[in-house]
Order: C-alpha cells, then sequence, then structure tokens
C-alpha cells in the first residue's frame, strides 16, 4: 500500500453488535477462566437482549447512531477507491424467474386489483403466503414452467459462451480437446494390439 493510500473507513455497526461487545467484555471481567463457544454465547446474548428495557436500549441505539454518523461522515472524506458494480454483458441470456416467481408473476395483478392500497412489499408477502398454502400438486405447473425456462437458459447460454468467450481461451481448448483425444486414440489404439 502506498503512501497515499487511504485506509476505508471501518463500517457502523448495530446497537445490538454494541451490546454484543459490550456483553462480551463484561462476561470476560466476570468470568476471566470460563469459556463459552460462539453458539452458546450468542444464544445467551440473544437472550439477554431480549430481556432488558427499552431504557437500556436506548444507549446501545444512540451508540449505534454516531456510530453511523461517525461512518458517514469518513466515507464522504474518504477518497480511495469505492468497489463499481460489474456490469451486466447485454449479450448474455437473462436467468430464467423461479416457480415461486411465476407464481408471483400471474398473481400480481389479482392481488393488486384487489388492494389497491397495498405496496409491493404487501404484496409480495401475501404472494408467498398463498404459496406456502399451495400444495405440491398446485405447484407443479409452475415448477414444470420453471424447468423449461431453465433449459431453455442453459442452451442460450452454451451458444453464448461459444460465441462471446475471448479467442484465445477457445483456441486454448480446442488444443486441449485435440490432445485428449489424440491420447484416447493412443489408448484404443494399444488396447486393441494386446
Amino acid at each position: 500500500m502506498g503512501k497515499r493510500d487511504q485506509l476505508k473507513p471501518k463500517v457502523n455497526v448495530s446497537s445490538y453488535i454494541h451490546f454484543l461487545l459490550n456483553y462480551r467484555n463484561k462476561f470476560k471481567e466476570q468470568q476471566p477462566n470460563t469459556y463459552l463457544g460462539f453458539k452458546e454465547f450468542s444464544r445467551k446474548c440473544s437472550e439477554k437482549w431480549r430481556s432488558i428495557s427499552k431504557h437500556e436500549k436506548a444507549k446501545y441505539e444512540a451508540l449505534a447512531k454516531l456510530d453511523k454518523a461517525r461512518y458517514q461522515e469518513e466515507m464522504m472524506n474518504y477518497s480511495g477507491r469505492r468497489k463499481k458494480r460489474r456490469k451486466r454483458d447485454p449479450h448474455a441470456p437473462r436467468r430464467p424467474p423461479s416457480s415461486f416467481l411465476l407464481f408471483c408473476q400471474d398473481h400480481y395483478a389479482q392481488l393488486k386489483s384487489e388492494n389497491p392500497s397495498w405496496s409491493v412489499v404487501q404484496v409480495a408477502k401475501a404472494s408467498g403466503k398463498m404459496w406456502s398454502a399451495k400444495t405440491d400438486v398446485d405447484k407443479q405447473p409452475y415448477e414444470q414452467r420453471a424447468a423449461l425456462l431453465r433449459a431453455k437458459y442453459r442452451e442460450e447460454l452454451s451458444v453464448y459462451r461459444n460465441q462471446f468467450k475471448p479467442p484465445k481461451k477457445r483456441l486454448q481448448e480446442s488444443a486441449m480437446n485435440q490432445c485428449r483425444g489424440f491420447k484416447q486414440a493412443e489408448s484404443d489404439t494399444s488396447d486393441g494390439s494386446n
């Protein structure tokens, strides 16, 4: 790392994480020789978190707000590299929807017309409840449609990979396949001569 490179600011943590860190420090002070596994310790923390008062939780929520403000301020002053989302290749085929998403597409308009005041989230929750109430027999048509779309996607993906793969990789693969074919032919002739 160069002298000009700046360390990225540490991400802010939630009120529960502040509580967990505080609880861990108190636990170590009170019982220095006791070891608890992660699973057991996190279970104890979550039980303790549920049992503390709102007043006590407010302290940790205030810490979380301060930490969030600190992080946002540091990110405004941060001049280092930021992760960029990788751009999707416009030639690449789109992944097919799952059987559940096909079900949601079929029922979205109906649910929205019956409940015009619902948000997209509320419609999605209602769709999820309807889907979980369906039997396997009722889900079968959606699963079959999803399977057909997956098969079509795999075909389009193989065509895409053959068409848009860099030429160097295609040459390397064809050379490897020729070597495999040559080795296979040698083994076939050696087996026949014995």
